[in-house]
């Protein structure tokens, strides 16, 4: 079974989250958690504890400045409520990526399935690929700017 993922669609769930404070991954994590809009089901301390146990298996950020933090599982139960959190820090942080580039960008990452989590992993992999699209977000684009170049880049 195919599951068709509209990227736009959950980043304007999530939000777009600008001068996002912290020195460290866990207090990047605290901020968002208590600022992000959440679904009823999900309180900001079990996306915070969820989001610092996965960043201590292995760091989350995948190179050119930016970071896919995310729970190990799941912990959204429904389609319309996933979304991705995106987040431009106000200072970026050393975060062990592969090419040793300090973080800039965060995207977080709250589906319903692994099937979905895997999906969007892959979209956005391919638009990293793409180094237009990695010239907009160092930008630090608005939410609409943000939207338009996902589409125009997948």
């Amino acid at each position: 079974m195919d599951v068709d993922v509209n990227l736009g669609e959950l980043i304007h769930r999530g939000g777009v989250y600008f001068n996002v404070k912290g020195k460290t991954p866990q207090e990047i994590y605290s901020t968002i958690s208590k600022a992000a809009q959440l679904p009823a089901e999900l309180s900001s301390e079990i996306l915070f504890a969820e989001l610092c146990q996965r960043e201590e298996l292995m760091s989350t950020a995948v190179g050119n400045g930016i970071a896919l933090p995310h729970p190990r599982y799941p912990l959204l139960k429904k389609l319309d409520e996933q979304r991705i959190i995106v987040c431009f820090l106000d200072n970026p942080l050393i975060m062990n990526a592969p090419d040793a580039k300090p973080v800039y960008v965060m995207l977080i990452l709250l589906t319903s399935s692994s099937q979905v989590h895997l999906k969007v992993l892959s979209q956005l992999a391919f638009l990293f690929q793409k180094k237009e699209f990695r010239s907009i977000l160092e930008k630090k684009p608005s939410e609409p700017e943000l939207i338009t170049a996902v589409k125009k880049n997948l």
